[in-house]
């Protein structure tokens, strides 16, 4: 039920949620793309100023810090039987993403840590959508597989390829309505717009206790 469509469409749009929010709400910085906040890093190095050169370095470390526990949780719980090992890495997105909304502005480098973090365990964890490897909280992979499949099929006009295409697609316009909507929202929520989040990640919880026919 994890590769589904329907399961993973809450957790694309959580994704793009997640990167506006952070953007919008803390300080522009990236929750997702971490190749921005490297080139600002970088830029920020060669400029010589440290202060804001930390402030991107600090979710590049915690997205390096959440993949790796993301992992160590697949190979602890994978085979645990009572839930499965990507529901718990869900639950402890959505616990964290709930105390980012109770962070205030001070803590700001905290909030944009855990929510790389989260992002990390979200990309590490779900890759997969209709047997493809996809990222959810990115879209240059899945614009580049997207444009390729697109060529084949009209290369060799194969409907299964043309359906590959279209996921990717789909992925990508999911994401886009995620950060509209996570823009729009946190400019009238505020920081507690990421519990929006939290109720998107719950529903695909709660849609994976249930068997994909």
């Amino acid at each position: 039920m994890s590769d589904s469509f329907r399961a993973a469409f809450f957790i694309i749009l959580s994704g793009g949620f997640q990167d506006a929010y952070t953007y919008t709400c803390r300080g522009e910085v990236f929750a997702n793309a971490q190749t921005g906040n490297i080139v600002l890093l970088s830029t920020a190095l060669f400029q010589r100023e440290w202060q804001t050169m930390l402030k991107y370095l600090i979710p590049v470390l915690a997205f390096l810090i959440g993949t790796a526990v993301a992992e160590w949780i697949h190979i602890r719980l994978k085979c645990y039987e009572k839930i499965h090992w990507r529901q718990i890495i869900l639950l402890c997105e959505v616990v964290l993403l709930l105390a980012v909304g109770f962070l205030p502005p001070v803590f700001e480098p905290l909030a944009n840590a855990l929510v790389s973090f989260v992002c990390a365990m979200q990309v590490q964890t779900f890759h997969k959508v209709r047997g493809h490897a996809y990222a959810s909280t990115m879209c240059i992979g899945n614009l580049r597989a997207g444009t390729e499949a697109l060529c084949a099929y009209f290369r060799v006009r194969d409907k299964e390829i043309l359906q590959k295409a279209l996921t990717y697609f789909s992925v990508i316009l999911v994401f886009g309505v995620g950060a509209g909507l996570g823009s729009i929202l946190t400019l009238t929520l505020g920081c507690r717009a990421i519990w929006i989040c939290c109720l998107l990640l719950s529903v695909s919880f709660g849609m994976m206790f249930v068997p994909e026919k």
